[in-house]
């Protein structure tokens, strides 16, 4: 049934005229640029004459490209090792710091510091620890008597590297949505579970978990689409290497689109990637049921 209240469409059309530069911007800025892309995949366009539809060509190619293969393993490593931890120590983190505690709001501020600082500058630091020659890190463990480590230079090494910097940054920003959920848990629950025996572990597994599905199903999906797209450490700290060892899907598509300028080739990439994460984030709300009952049915 149609509304024929004249204030009222009044009211909603300046509601609509106020969301309408956003609705633009996304527009113009994040669809305009995917459609252009998925289509560009499905060409030979090396950004100056070359613009010639190739099919399935450039697809055919990523599954038999060996770079490329090793870039989606390493994706798909780094994704795995980082996603889990860096929920995990978050949590924990933001348990502990959501009690009275001495310095707590320093603590707050240095776990969340890291965050607030960028990519480049933080790879930067890190790169200076892991130095072989000069690095914090060897030099501790010559302290203690261990032979020093080439970090970044060992490609057994490399990956977990840099795995280990991305979750030390990440730790404060899911502490600090965690604390924005602990706040809305009621204290009364914790009360009543004290009264009924319940540990401080139990409380923990058994109200402190189930209340915050919706804030780890947030944090999880935001966690999947960063993880996958990850670039600004691996081309400061080594460019994809040693022997590929650190090279992501996003790296390969900047070395392919800007290095060798098969821009074609870089947009099928772009593609997977795009299929990829919107199929992580749609199967996230469908089986995590939006982070609401996750084990119900």
């Amino acid at each position: 049934m149609k509304d024929k209240n004249p204030k009222r469409k009044r009211r909603y059309a300046g509601v609509y005229w106020m969301v309408l530069p956003s609705y633009l911007i996304y527009f113009i800025f994040v669809f305009i640029p995917l459609v252009v892309t998925v289509y560009l995949s499905f060409t030979n366009y090396d950004l100056y004459k070359t613009h010639d539809f190739v099919g399935l060509s450039n697809y055919i190619r990523l599954v038999h490209d060996p770079d490329f293969l090793i870039a989606a393993k390493n994706t798909f490593v780094y994704a795995f090792f980082v996603i889990i931890p860096q929920i995990i120590l978050g949590l924990i983190i933001a348990v502990v710091l959501n009690r009275k505690v001495l310095g707590q709001r320093f603590h707050r501020i240095v776990f969340y510091m890291p965050n607030v600082t960028s990519m480049v500058s933080i790879s930067m630091i890190w790169l200076w620890m892991y130095d072989p020659t000069q690095g914090v890190l060897n030099q501790a463990l010559k302290m203690v008597g261990l032979p020093g480590q080439r970090w970044l230079f060992n490609p057994k090494l490399a990956l977990p590297s840099i795995i280990v910097m991305s979750i030390w940054k990440l730790i404060g920003y899911n502490m600090i949505i965690y604390l924005a959920g602990l706040q809305q848990v009621p204290e009364e629950l914790y009360e009543a579970a004290t009264i009924d025996g319940a540990s401080a572990v139990q409380q923990f597994f058994r109200i402190t978990v189930p209340m915050l599905k919706p804030t780890t199903f947030f944090l999880f999906v935001i966690a999947c689409v960063q993880s996958f797209s990850v670039f600004d450490q691996v081309n400061v700290m080594t460019q994809g290497g040693p022997m590929n060892a650190t090279t992501t899907i996003v790296h390969q598509i900047f070395e392919h689109a800007f290095s060798e300028f098969q821009m074609g080739y870089a947009s099928s990439m772009a593609t997977v990637l795009l299929i990829v994460c919107v199929t992580l984030t749609l199967s996230n709300f469908k089986y995590g049921n939006q982070g609401n009952d996750l084990g119900a049915s």
